[in-house]
């Protein structure tokens, strides 16, 4: 039986009488004065209720609600919280309490994000988002949008972001401690996902599957399969997407480590060196397999000037790729990290530390007062101003941007070209094939209004 179209709702869920807007400053005012905020938390199982034990650490909420498609996930969270309402389908949460709560905190899988976050920004509710923001670009695009509408309280879920090893980077690189830079190289050990056969009889521990499996299973009784296939195409369950973290191999439900890491290690280049929309991109790997995204992968981006920087190149590295300083043992063998190269030096960091190299240029170094202030705690930081003090540092009006130049170098490994970017358009010039990657058409019964 079809679910409710969420574009049938978009009135309902403004039926109360007051614009967006005015529902945002009500609740904030309300929630503010009460110093107390009343969250529905959509998915509560590994992840999610991880969010959900930091966020009401604070003794400053109430949970209102829980919702995972694995009942398990909410009868524990409902033990530890007995007065929230339970739901497997969060449309039915929103129905049922949506203007009995003031946030919402979604720790969905990737490709539910958007349709589980737009009903509270259209309800005009502050919401804790998990990353990567949305699905694809398109969604992450209306997301984005939708939140700067509703003028909301967001964060996306980067919680290095608030370290103050980011914070010393950024005050380093924007205050020119490496001079101009021109390079920037993040790479990251992680290899899940296709590999080439050797790869994976080197890590028996990892998931090697090269095609779709054709056994269809019994979902397990306390899984609603339908609902967590939710906008994706349908196809029978097997165990090889679900219990996590297999789904977010697999195209139609995520987008491999990209959007996943990326979300955590770009997010540096980003911040510190004031990316917006890159110009071009390029991606090099094993040839992209129609259901599963690479273990081993690079992309290249291509930024302009912003301000008094000057243009730079941003490359992605993950799996088994690295860079050439790092094949050359020209830098420190770090597992991960993110290399920045300027014209006085370079910088290395990983999220606990970094280093300006070569360090014996640097050994009277003095850094910058630092500029970037100390957070509270990721989950804090946004509470806090959900009850109007402060502002988020991962606002989706940050996080959007970045989610979708990660998505981007997904695009252009999966056409198998470089590929240029109109951001107003929202196209890649002369490339049509690049538009099933940009955006989907949902599966009938779910719709993001």
């Amino acid at each position: 039986m079809p679910q409710p179209n969420l574009l049938n709702r978009r009135q309902a869920l403004l039926a109360g009488g007051v614009a967006a807007t005015a529902v945002v400053g009500s609740r904030a005012l309300q929630a503010a004065a009460n110093d107390r905020l009343r969250v529905a938390f959509i998915g509560v199982g590994g992840r999610g209720g991880s969010n959900l034990a930091a966020i009401t650490s604070s003794g400053q909420v109430d949970v209102v609600a829980v919702c995972d498609v694995d009942s398990r996930a909410t009868d524990r969270m409902a033990e530890r919280h007995p007065k929230a309402q339970r739901f497997q389908d969060f449309r039915k949460l929103y129905d049922a309490v949506g203007n009995q709560i003031d946030a919402a905190v979604v720790s969905t899988t990737e490709h539910t994000h958007a349709y589980a976050t737009m009903p509270a920004l259209l309800l005009g509710k502050h919401v804790y988002c998990e990353k990567p923001l949305a699905y694809n670009v398109a969604e992450t695009r209306r997301v984005t949008e939708a939140a700067a509408e509703a003028g909301v309280v967001t964060q996306m879920g980067t919680q290095i972001h608030a370290g103050n090893n980011y914070h010393r980077v950024v005050e380093l690189i924007q205050s020119g401690a490496i001079g101009d830079v021109s390079e920037a190289h993040v790479w990251v050990s992680r290899a899940w996902g296709l590999q080439s056969k050797e790869d994976a009889a080197k890590h028996k521990d990892r998931l090697f599957i090269d095609a779709r499996p054709t056994e269809a299973m019994t979902p397990p009784d306390y899984f609603d399969w339908d609902l967590w296939l939710g906008p994706a195409p349908n196809r029978p369950y097997n165990s090889a997407y679900f219990p996590g973290p297999n789904w977010y191999r697999w195209w139609d439900f995520g987008n491999g480590t990209m959007s996943d890491l990326g979300s955590h290690w770009n997010d540096l280049p980003y911040w510190a060196l004031k990316l917006d929309a890159p110009k071009t991109i390029e991606a090099f790997g094993l040839p992209p397999h129609p259901e599963i995204a690479p273990a081993s992968m690079t992309a290249v981006y291509e930024y302009g000037a912003r301000g008094d920087m000057p243009p730079v190149q941003l490359s992605w590295y993950q799996g088994t790729d690295k860079p050439e300083l790092w094949k050359q043992k020209a830098i420190p063998q770090w597992g991960s990290g993110v290399l920045f190269v300027g014209s006085k030096g370079m910088l290395l960091s990983d999220y606990g530390k970094h280093v300006l190299l070569p360090e014996a240029n640097f050994t009277d170094f003095q850094p910058p007062a630092p500029f970037v202030p100390d957070s509270p705690g990721h989950h804090q930081e946004w509470l806090n101003a959900c009850l109007g003090e402060g502002q988020t540092a991962s606002p989706f009006s940050y996080a959007g941007p970045l989610t979708e130049a990660n998505h981007l170098g997904n695009v252009a490994y999966r056409v198998g070209k470089k590929i240029s970017w109109d951001p107003k358009r929202m196209e890649c010039p002369g490339v049509p094939e690049a538009n099933p990657f940009l955006r989907r058409e949902p599966r009938e019964g779910w719709s993001l209004g």
